[in-house]
């Protein structure tokens, strides 16, 4: 409805000035606001003294993207992650919440003040030791599906880039899925994983949650396990919406470029689509495209939306996955074989098999550990393997 920007240090009693803490009540009044949100956090007291003064909540940054996550969850693993981070930050803030709520009701302080300090302290941690424990087995769980899927000898592709930048869309682009798409913030808070094919091979596409400036850690710890497919990716794609004004794409690269890092994902190849050419001339595209070659890695305009494009982008992330290797190999004709070639189908490019008496030839093309993987087998069979042909 409104907003007051104030250059000063912090004043301990509201955050901003007396003088502008006046205007704020004000405002409320003019407004008929039902919320006060600010940019900077706030702590306790000063959410409670805001509250006195103007009779409705004041939240903080970090607590305005808990409440977005909270109506965006769709899943039980996202939901007990945002659950994790909202206690987390509740326990730094008990000890000082519970002695404002028992001074008096504030709008926002939801009736605290019936709980005792200690209690309050170890009601929370336990809850927070449950979430974990949930957490934990769920991280398992997606560990073993991680295993599963490097069993099969598949690439994996993740996707990546700021909120609203047009991830999910190119997914479903790339996947032909249909996994929800719209314009408000932070669609997808949990993985989707689906298999791609690309040139006649198979690779594992990833959407994850969308990054944003100043993520707060403890949103990017709770979020960890969601976050980490990407540190297990051979190729990140990383979506950037260049419909936006240069200087806001630069912010939200660099934003992109650092959680990428603080992840623990440096090293893996990344390739960046410039999406949403649709909304802009040519020129346009061609200029803001020039500007962003130094920051923006292996970059692709497209549009998501209007599939402008994805064949070249289907191209460059083939050039930019692990070069795969072409092999051969020759086995006795037995079940013991038929089932192992069946089994190969399924997992690699098989390009040629010939049968020469009771023998069969069959060459293939895979990244290199999966053709090791193949290799061993073969030996255990009683056949020959060749490294190239």
């Amino acid at each position: 409805m409104d907003e007051i920007e104030q250059v000063r240090e912090a004043d301990p009693r509201y955050q901003i000035g007396s003088g502008k803490a006046e205007e704020l009540v004000d405002l409320v009044a003019k407004y008929n606001a039902e919320k006060l949100i600010f940019d900077n956090e706030l702590k306790p007291v000063q959410a409670y003294n805001l509250a006195k003064i103007t009779g409705v909540e004041a939240i903080d940054r970090f607590q305005l993207i808990l409440e977005i996550f909270s109506k965006r969850a769709s899943t039980a693993e996202a939901k007990l992650q945002i659950e994790l981070a909202r206690l987390r930050y509740e326990l730094a803030r008990a000890k000082e919440r519970v002695r404002l709520a028992r001074m008096e009701e504030q709008p926002g302080f939801m009736g605290l003040g019936r709980y005792e300090v200690d209690l309050y302290h170890e009601t929370v941690r336990r809850r927070i030791r449950s979430i974990r424990d949930k957490l934990k087995k769920i991280r398992k769980k997606r560990g073993l599906h991680r295993a599963r899927r490097l069993e099969l000898g598949f690439s994996i592709l993740s996707l990546a880039g700021y909120t609203n930048a047009g991830k999910s869309s190119l997914f479903n682009i790339l996947a032909g899925e249909e996994v929800p798409v719209d314009s408000t913030l932070f669609t997808t808070l949990s993985t989707k994983t689906s298999t791609v094919v690309l040139s006649a091979r198979k690779v594992l596409l990833t959407d994850t949650v969308g990054f944003i400036d100043r993520l707060p850690l403890k949103l990017i710890e709770a979020f960890r396990s969601t976050l980490e497919e990407t540190i297990f990716s051979d190729v990140i794609l990383l979506v950037v919406d260049l419909s936006e004004p240069i200087d806001e794409i630069k912010r939200k690269l660099s934003v992109c470029l650092d959680t990428i890092q603080k992840i623990g994902a440096t090293g893996i190849r990344i390739i960046t689509a410039l999406n949403k050419i649709d909304l802009m001339e040519d020129n346009e595209t061609a200029h803001k495209t020039e500007i962003l070659r130094e920051l923006a890695p292996n970059s692709m305009p497209i549009s998501a939306l209007h599939k402008t494009n994805i064949a070249q982008l289907r191209e460059q992330i083939i050039d930019n996955l692990e070069e795969h290797i072409e092999a051969s190999f020759s086995l006795p004709m037995e079940d013991k074989s038929m089932s192992f070639l069946s089994w190969l189908f399924n997992r690699v490019d098989v390009h040629e098999v010939k049968y020469r008496g009771d023998n069969m030839d069959v060459y293939f093309e895979s990244i290199p550990w999966f053709a090791d993987k193949v290799k061993e087998r073969v030996k255990e069979l009683g056949g020959t393997f060749n490294a190239s042909f």
